[in-house]
């Protein structure tokens, strides 16, 4: 038995979900998920973890969830993040983002959960002035991704003004890589993150990578992203919780990443030598929504926290990808 009380984790079917539920589940936490398996996969949950298929926007389940499991933390990634894709659809991110995530807080205020960890953005800086943005920069969302997920944190401090839970929202920076011991990764089909599509390519899934913009103001053209491994996030994810429940009166926002970037060509050869391969690449014009360089001050967070980033090594990032796509070929039968 654990003296441990048990998280929520919304989305944990996902691939950063499934991450922070591994890394729970191996800390001695006990765990509840609830995953709609729009974009998730029920295989990707840890055995130990209890799985609930639903929606977070039902307040009745997720009360019912909360008071049969005895929860006292909610980790909360479910939701849409696909920038492009906002851009279009903007009703749809502050449906599955900001008004999901309303009623999200909603269960969790009715329920006396004390503590909740969001998964935020770098996206909510929008167009930073400063490399690396700090946590204290303006937030100016040049997508409705970013503004769903600002909007969130808004609410999460409004909320904890008013009633008894602390939060702390992590802004998350480009997240790639997979388990080291192979138990999970980014499986989402049609994935748009760089790290994913370049392994997906490097394996013979795609004929090409498409570089989006080689005009930036950068000193090879082409964006420059912070790549955090997401064990290593899901490592802080951890160690929030841990000062969420030992400090009840504090909440925190803080960046996630390693506070260097990476050009999209550089991730590339990056690829190229972990696999001793050459992949095509195609130039194409910038992506709406796309901000030049984005790179954390993570000065912050590893002044709060004891996170000491294990895989921050690009190659590691690359190579952990790289063996997740092989074996989820295997799981897939091709």
């Amino acid at each position: 038995m654990t003296d441990k009380p048990t998280i929520l984790v919304t989305g944990g079917a996902g691939y950063i979900g499934s991450h922070a539920v591994l890394a729970l589940v191996d800390a001695g936490w006990p765990v509840v998920v609830i995953d709609n398996l729009t974009t998730g996969f029920q295989w990707a949950v840890h055995e130990k973890a209890a799985f609930v298929q639903g929606d977070i926007g039902d307040i009745p389940l997720v009360e019912r969830v909360i008071a049969e499991h005895g929860v006292r933390g909610i980790m909360h990634f479910a939701g849409s993040i696909i920038v492009p894709e906002s851009v279009e659809n903007p009703l749809k991110y502050y449906r599955n983002n900001t008004a999901n995530s309303r009623a999200l807080i909603e269960a969790a205020v009715n329920q006396g959960v004390p503590h909740f960890i969001f998964s935020s953005t770098a996206a909510t800086y929008g167009e930073p002035e400063e490399s690396p943005v700090r946590e204290d920069s303006p937030k100016r969302p040049i997508n409705p991704y970013g503004m769903s997920k600002l909007m969130t944190e808004i609410m999460l401090a409004d909320v904890a003004a008013a009633h008894p839970l602390n939060f702390c929202a992590l802004r998350y920076f480009n997240v790639a890589g997979a388990d080291p011991q192979g138990r999970s990764g980014q499986s989402t089909a049609g994935a748009t993150h760089l790290i994913k599509v370049a392994v997906e390519a490097a394996l013979g899934k795609r004929s090409h990578v498409a570089v989006f913009g080689t005009d930036y103001p950068t000193p090879d053209g082409t964006g420059v992203r912070d790549y955090i491994h997401v064990s290593d996030l899901a490592a802080a994810h951890v160690l929030a919780l841990e000062a969420l429940i030992a400090q009840p009166q504090q909440s925190l926002t803080m960046n996630c990443g390693y506070g260097r970037g990476f050009s999209v060509l550089e991730v590339l050869d990056a690829v190229d030598r972990v696999t001793n391969m050459t992949m095509e690449r195609r130039i194409e014009g910038r992506r709406a929504g796309d901000p030049p360089a984005l790179i954390s001050d993570n000065s912050r967070i590893k002044a709060t926290l004891p996170w000491q980033p294990a895989y921050a090594d690009l190659n590691t990032i690359v190579a952990h990808a790289l063996a997740w796509e092989r074996k989820l070929s295997e799981i897939r039968g091709g």
